[in-house]
């Protein structure tokens, strides 16, 4: 038999140390649920040689001081917000813990002191605070709005009234995980790409600064009557390296600085409410990416609006939080209105088939759940099934792009190569 340190929690989630007698860890843990504890942790009693040596609930509780007194050091100014992945985790441990039973503050405390310093921890010792202060977990998360957004707020709040927390903690997981998963995937895809245009540009902007101010010299040298090919690739080497005449900026300088320019400039255009507007209506309208975009639009939303259901919040306020969490300002409008018919007393599908920003089967899935009274588990049917066709969207793209690039890349090289050998066999039947 072996002496086990443990720290448990009893009925009312005070923190309880002490020893065991077992054969196992396992037993160990059987053995202090028989009292009526919670085990947090359960380590074997290590021996210590040498005099004076305590070991023990003394020590523990020696141990346990020395944690809470760093615990106090922690947190402290961190620069951003929490990210999603962080904040899906946390999510996650939290339904978890509150499905097994402990008090909610109880298990805030656990999940804190648990974190690395960084904004979450910081973010959850606020947290900790207001609830411990009185304050419901819904009001206290309401209070750091750059960690837990609106409908994070909603379906926690939603939970609380209707004394099913955890299970909505759980949902709201799912929800999380499989929304960060569909997003991994996106970004996975566009990866590639966008590497090898980077090589390319870096590679077609060498080749303008250094080679073909070499080839001109040459030509320039031997006197050779240049093709319009030929001239025209010369002066967008000198346009790249400066040289134009009446240039302040160089190529160069504007191709390293365009893309900065082009992400911010469009970050503060969406900013205003009609520079949102036409470019979420461009973006939708864009050949390839704009069905894309639209999928993962209708499989966000359906999904969002059917956990809300399933969580309980009334159906026009979670129409509201949807269309503010959708994303695309199209959407965002359609379901503005879809808030105006059911608040009129009118359909849920009619304004939405009426705006046409979903498909046919979307509308009339929306509209048979709608009869049935069964809108959340469609709504979790339709997002399920866009998901899969994100998926196969993604991959079609992907296997698109590679010969599209392949061909763009080929021609820009072969259009340099020809407009350099045209002005070199000139040369050589002059030289003849």
């Amino acid at each position: 038999m072996a002496t086990f340190v443990y720290q448990a929690l009893n009925a009312a989630g005070k923190t309880q140390k002490g020893t065991v007698e077992a054969s196992s860890s396992e037993d160990a843990i059987q053995r202090i649920k028989s009292q009526g504890y919670f085990p947090t942790s359960v380590q074997p009693q290590k021996e210590k040689k040498g005099k004076g040596d305590k070991t023990g609930p003394a020590a523990a509780a020696a141990a346990s001081t020395k944690k809470k007194k760093k615990k106090k050091k922690g947190g402290g100014f961190t620069i951003g917000g929490v990210s999603a992945k962080h904040l899906t985790l946390f999510t996650r441990q939290l339904s978890t813990l509150q499905d097994a039973g402990l008090p909610l503050l109880r298990s805030l405390q656990i999940l804190e002191s648990q974190q690395k310093p960084g904004a979450l921890k910081n973010v959850l010792q606020s947290v900790t605070e207001e609830v411990e202060g009185g304050s419901s977990l819904s009001e206290a998360m309401a209070k750091q709005p750059k960690a837990f957004d609106h409908l994070y707020v909603k379906m926690v709040n939603a939970g609380e009234i209707g004394g099913v927390l955890d299970i909505i903690l759980q949902r709201l997981s799912e929800f999380m995980e499989k929304a960060e998963r569909l997003k991994r995937k996106i970004k996975g895809a566009m990866v590639y790409p966008i590497v090898v245009v980077l090589i390319a540009m870096i590679i077609l902007t060498g080749i303008m600064v250094f080679i073909i101010p070499q080839f001109v010299e040459i030509f320039t040298d031997f006197e050779v009557e240049l093709p319009g090919l030929t001239l025209w690739l010369m002066s967008t080497s000198n346009w790249v390296v400066g040289k134009l005449p009446g240039q302040e900026i160089p190529g160069w300088a504007v191709i390293l600085i365009g893309p900065f320019v082009i992400f911010f400039g469009t970050k503060l255009i969406r900013k205003t409410k009609p520079g949102r507007a036409v470019l979420d209506r461009l973006i939708l309208w864009t050949p390839i990416f704009g069905t894309l975009v639209r999928k993962t639009t209708i499989a966000r939303f359906t999904r969002t609006l059917g956990t809300l259901i399933s969580a309980g919040v009334p159906i026009l306020e979670a129409v509201t939080i949807t269309g503010q969490t959708s994303g695309n300002w199209v959407f965002e409008k359609a379901l503005r209105r879809v808030h105006d018919s059911i608040r009129e007393g009118e359909t849920f599908a009619d304004p939405l088939r009426e705006s046409k920003t979903c498909d046919a089967i979307v509308v009339n899935m929306i509209d048979v759940g709608e009869e049935t009274g069964d809108m959340d588990s469609m709504l979790m049917k339709i997002a399920d099934n866009y998901d899969e066709e994100v998926d196969v969207a993604v991959e079609s793209l992907v296997a698109l792009l590679e010969p599209i690039m392949v061909v763009l890349l080929g021609g820009m090289v072969g259009t340099i190569v020809v407009a350099m050998f045209l002005p070199m066999v000139a040369m050589i039947e002059n030289l003849q």
